[in-house]
């Protein structure tokens, strides 16, 4: 079943997706070769949310129903806006956002996915499980932080781009700044749940 949020994430990766080939052609036409490449690559990366979402449907598994659309929304932000349009230059902010928001909502889509792949026995108390739950959804979203950066690095390394700025201090700020965000959103599903 197609809910008012599919349709909102596919008209907006349609619309991504036009801008990145409107860019593409652009840049090929300037000989700007990183930042076709840059391009090329948020377009093959506008797919994966459609992607993921296909084979958590086919193992019943349960995404928030906003996946694709933050998704888009932040795949667009950090590789379009932030490296192709400079607003990782412009805004010193832009990276430290990104990271906060990819903090908090890589611990939202944790907590959709425990529930499916862990079932709660009746001898493990609601306040053990609701730990155990945070704990697991914090884990998860500072791996997706650190996979991150290794993105950031391979970036780097292979395109020449200049995702990790500041080298070891972007990185570490980076991660930092998403662990915190991890760690408030995790202590707000604890407490919010461990009482009811």
């Amino acid at each position: 079943m197609i809910n008012k949020n599919d349709k909102l994430a596919t008209g907006i990766a349609i619309l991504f997706e036009l801008i990145l080939i409107s860019t593409a052609i652009a840049n090929i036409a300037s000989r700007q070769w990183k930042n076709l490449a840059l391009s090329l690559l948020a377009i093959i990366c506008l797919i994966l949310p459609f992607i993921i979402t296909h084979i958590a449907n086919i193992k019943n598994i349960i995404l928030p129903s906003t996946f694709k659309l933050i998704t888009l929304l932040f795949i667009f932000s950090a590789q379009y806006l932030g490296e192709i349009k400079k607003f990782y230059n412009i805004f010193w902010w832009w990276d430290l956002s990104l990271h906060s928001i990819c903090g908090s909502y890589a611990v939202i889509i944790a907590l959709h996915l425990i529930p499916d792949i862990i079932r709660n026995k009746p001898q493990i108390t609601k306040k053990r499980f609701t730990l155990f739950a945070a704990i697991i959804a914090f884990s998860f979203s500072t791996t997706l932080a650190t996979l991150w950066e290794i993105f950031e690095f391979i970036g780097d390394y292979l395109f020449k781009t200049n995702m990790a700025q500041g080298g070891i201090q972007d990185t570490a700020t980076d991660l930092l700044v998403e662990i915190l965000a991890a760690f408030i959103t995790s202590a707000i599903y604890y407490y919010g749940n461990s009482r009811k």
